[in-house]
């Protein structure tokens, strides 16, 4: 006989259904806190907690040993309609302490104080020591069973659809810092297989600073801020940076990838990913096959120029994190296809002359074409940072069957690493229990006890051999998908703390790199050396760095030397002249619109019928429309209202990839310096266009942004200096016809030819 319900509980349950009918499903504008609009004031009637919006969704629930529970998510969120103690004991106050009278002291017997206390104090975790600084999402993954030839690996296999959570992170910066800085980003993936946890943990640049772990202490020791000012901050622009990199010439290859626009990427959606070392397959007869895993995504890579990375990190430093969040919430769902690079398993372990083992080297793709395997999908964000996005642990020793690794020294050091400091920072042993971590596999592994212990485990007997439980648990075998390590031959050597030879050439692909890049990018690079270096103290480490870049490219090195008011030196190695890779630059594709963010600048009341249809197209496109005005509120004119999401107080055009201008405003109620900084209370107010739209067309222009104008937003134009038929410019009769024009325009990322490079 079912229990019957306490009718209080029913009652609060009634009051949730109607909450959760007034849920909206989606937003066109992405960004709203809730899932419901909040009242004007303070909720009195009790209800249940609110379910999460539409876009998100937290960790599949799995018991701590991979049973599927079939429980719903909201049952491992909170529950009830009032406050209560950690052990469920409902509270009455909150907001006072026990004290003994009104002014008396507090009590210690105030159990409740307490624990909120003691719980507070201890609400943070060791952060990262690198990677510290992130953003994920949930989303699927699709094997194509392309790979199927070369790994048997059961996600790999055709239409078979995997759970993963995918984190994105910067390498430098402490939780704090700001999303835009110039850094290497992470790219990690958890795969959650039918046969157990594969991490995917790579960068968004193929090579790394080091060629061996040992190393890693040394480089980020280096990157990281001086250790008596604790000064700069996920910054590379310091002397210890460039004073390791400079004398530790391996890292040259992964310094000048990081001074490129790879550094500062436009979004974690238009970015690369790379497993960074050579992985080894196993087919299911036996046969290997070495390979390299790309990440490419279906937008292309795009970047952010420097002054715009810069302007960014003050406005809104967490531009990467919100990008992610807003493009799921707003259904344009990010897309990559994994690829790989397939090389022989030959005894050298060698291709085209190039050490496959070396971290610090690529394999060209017009030597070694990626082949696709495989499409990832980012459907959904996380309900809860801590728990999934903090909490989550990769590790690259968690591999499944088809799937083995290589005698890269760097590879061989983290798979110590990543284990080992998760043991500090998730508080023991048992950090796979926690949900984001969990299998979704059943587990039978013998390990017991430990801090934060969640599971109930049976039996007594948690050893091998045994009888007492039956023999349970017992091995598998290779007919059976257990994981077997490849036998591969270990040549008879002595043991010595050496690098092969072939880890010796370190100038010959950064040579490559530099001369695979457009004109227009080998500017950005000048400038990136050139602001970096500057930033030094030391003369000596500016000189030892131009020693460095005459032996990528004279011409590098030379204009860089220019900045630095410093001699160039000449090489000191001979320099070689590799084919260019085109597959390097990130120039000259065109892409799709999927999530990008339009801003329509109006006039106020100002021909609102075209704002309202261009703004519709925008949302149709799959793109989204942010409307421009004096101020916030709505623009009623004739017909629906338009809603206002940007004021010229707030709005910065580093938040837009294309600007739309529907007007000439005159200055705002707001627009005199003592409001806002923005605005030249001299000359600028006597143009009679409100100066903050005058200063975020112009950055738009110089940072190659599309700009498409129509009615009086010719004269805004005009004023700002910038010409009709400039490049990247387009000047319609109506709303519609700019914003056609803006579109295809958009497609190529930026107006690349209004940059006029030197070299």
């Amino acid at each position: 006989m079912s229990a019957k319900k306490n009718p209080v509980a029913a009652a609060a349950d009634k009051v949730v259904e109607k909450v959760q009918e007034a849920v909206r499903p989606g937003n066109e504008i992405p960004g709203a806190p809730g899932p419901v609009p909040p009242p004007l004031e303070e909720p009195t009637e009790p209800a249940g907690p609110l379910p999460p919006k539409h876009d998100q969704r937290g960790p599949d629930t799995y018991s701590p040993t991979g049973q599927e529970t079939g429980v719903a998510q909201k049952k491992v969120a909170q529950g009830g309609d009032r406050l209560t103690t950690a052990q469920g004991a409902r509270l009455y106050d909150t907001d006072h302490s026990l004290k003994a009278g009104p002014r008396g002291p507090v009590l210690l017997q105030d159990h409740h104080l307490r624990e909120k206390i003691t719980h507070f104090d201890h609400e943070r975790i060791p952060e990262r020591v690198v990677h510290a600084r992130g953003a994920a999402a949930h989303g699927v993954f699709q094997g194509y069973g392309a790979a199927e030839r070369i790994s048997k690996a059961a996600f790999l296999g055709k239409d078979v659809e995997t759970p993963v959570f995918v984190r994105f992170s910067t390498v430098l910066g402490s939780r704090g810092s700001a999303d835009t800085v110039r850094d290497t980003r992470g790219f990690a993936t958890k795969f959650y297989t039918s046969e157990g946890v594969f991490d995917l943990v790579g960068n968004n640049i193929p090579v790394f600073f080091i060629q061996d772990a040992i190393k890693f202490p040394d480089v980020i020791h280096a990157g990281k801020p001086h250790p008596d000012r604790e000064i700069p901050q996920a910054q590379s622009a310091h002397d210890t940076f460039w004073d390791f990199v400079t004398l530790h010439t391996e890292a040259t290859h992964h310094t000048l990838w990081n001074m490129s626009d790879r550094g500062i990427p436009r979004s974690y959606r238009m970015m690369e990913g790379f497993g960074v070392h050579t992985f080894r397959l196993v087919n299911a007869e036996g046969a290997t096959t070495l390979v390299k895993f790309h990440w490419k995504p279906k937008l292309g890579v795009h970047s952010l120029v420097w002054e715009e990375a810069q302007i960014t990190a003050g406005m809104d430093p967490d531009f990467h994190r919100r990008d992610l969040a807003d493009a799921i919430e707003a259904g344009a769902f990010p897309q990559w296809e994994l690829g790989v690079q397939t090389f022989p398993d030959t005894e050298d372990q060698m291709f085209e002359g190039i050490d496959l083992l070396d971290p610090t080297k690529i394999v060209p793709e017009e030597l070694a074409p990626v082949q696709p395997v495989g499409l990832l999908t980012l459907n959904a964000n996380p309900s809860n940072y801590f728990a999934e996005t903090e909490q989550v642990a990769f590790h690259l020793g968690n591999l499944v069957p088809g799937i083995d690794v290589t005698n890269d020294p760097l590879l061989q050091g983290r798979l110590f690493s990543y284990l080992d400091t998760q043991l500090t920072r998730l508080g023991g042993p048992n950090f796979n229990q926690l949900p984001i971590n969990r299998t979704h596999t059943p587990v039978n592994d013998m390990l017991r006890d430990g801090m934060h212990q969640t599971a109930v485990h049976r039996g007594v007997a948690p050893y091998r051999p045994n009888s007492l439980d039956g023999g349970c648990p017992f091995l598998a075998g290779a007919d059976t998908g257990a994981y077997i390590e490849v036998p591969v031959e270990v040549p008879a050597a002595r043991k010595v703390r050496e690098a092969a030879a072939s880890f010796d050439d370190h100038y010959s692909q950064a040579r490559l790199f530099w001369l695979s890049m457009t004109p227009t990018e080998r500017e950005h690079i000048v400038a990136a050396y050139t602001f970096e270096l500057n930033k030094c103290w030391e003369n000596a480490i500016k000189e030892r760095a131009l020693k460095v870049l005459a032996n990528i490219g004279p011409d590098l090195c030379a204009q860089v030397a220019a900045g630095l008011g410093l001699p160039a030196p000449a090489p000191t190695v001979p320099l070689t002249e590799p084919q260019p890779s085109p597959a390097l630059s990130q120039l000259g594709g065109v892409w799709p619109l999927d999530g990008r963010i339009i801003g329509i600048v109006t006039a106020g009341e100002q021909d609102l019928s075209g704002v309202r249809s261009v703004r519709q197209a925008i949302l149709d496109a799959g793109m989204v429309p942010l409307v421009i005005a004096p101020t916030g509120g709505t623009l009623d004119g004739d017909g629906d209202p338009v809603t206002v999401q940007r004021t010229f107080a707030t709005a910065r055009s580093t938040e837009f990839d294309a600007l739309l201008i529907a007007g000439a405003p005159a200055p705002g109620a707001d627009a005199y310096g003592a409001r806002d900084a923005k605005v030249d209370d001299g000359t600028a107010l006597a143009t009679g266009i409100d100066p903050r739209v005058l200063l975020m067309i112009t950055e738009a222009y110089r940072h190659g942004k599309a700009l498409g104008v129509w009615a009086d937003g010719a004269e805004a134009l005009r004023v700002a200096g910038i010409a009709p038929d400039a490049p990247g410019v387009v000047t319609a009769d109506s709303a519609g016809t700019a914003l056609a024009a803006l579109t295809e325009l958009l497609g190529r990322h930026r107006a690349w030819d209004r940059f006029t490079p030197a070299v």
